[in-house]
């Protein structure tokens, strides 16, 4: 069974193991991890800083910290179906697989519901290049969230997601949903 960690936790931990590094350098392993888990918990400003700091040597001896930064980038530019090809084709190494599959997973979350905010019907063809999955993958994951296809114009008719009272925020979080819906819909 495979359980989701605090990650909240994990990169404070690394976060002071950063810090308290010998020469002010950390390990690859831990500037790996903290990137990751910035891209998880979608801190893209913290894991640029993160970048920029990190040694230039470091960064050209350890290749996944710039495949790591490659997805960054993508999330960056708010271009969500690039990150799926980069999250596959990379062989990660073992302190990483699960972070990178919990960023597919809520990169797909999140255009998910995207998707469901922003369109009344879109295309299946779009909806599977959004979520980065298989045609029948895709056709199972939107039926198993009530949205309806339509087989003769394979448009889908996402259900709008309900409100719950917990997800009400302050109107700078609701700024940058508003900004983060506009420019997915732009792209």
């Amino acid at each position: 069974m495979d359980l989701k960690p605090d990650y909240s936790a994990l990169a404070t931990d690394l976060e002071r193991q950063e810090l308290q590094s010998m020469g002010g350098m950390a390990s690859p392993q831990i500037y790996g991890q903290l990137l990751a888990i910035y891209l998880l918990c979608n801190d893209l400003a913290n894991a640029k800083l993160l970048w920029k700091r990190i040694p230039t040597t470091v960064k050209t001896e350890n290749p996944e910290l710039s495949h790591i930064w490659d997805i960054g980038l993508k999330l960056w530019n708010r271009d969500l179906p690039a990150i799926y090809p980069l999250l596959s084709t990379y062989e990660w190494p073992n302190h990483l697989k699960n972070v990178m599959k919990y960023i597919g997973e809520t990169t797909r979350k999140r255009a998910l519901n995207l998707i469901s905010k922003g369109f009344t019907s879109i295309s299946l063809d779009e909806v599977i290049h959004y979520i980065g999955l298989t045609e029948d993958q895709t056709i199972e994951t939107i039926q198993s969230l009530g949205w309806t296809l339509d087989t003769t114009t394979r448009f889908v008719k996402p259900s709008k997601p309900s409100i719950n009272s917990e997800e009400l925020s302050s109107s700078e979080e609701q700024l940058g949903k508003l900004t983060e819906y506009v420019a997915f819909l732009e792209n």
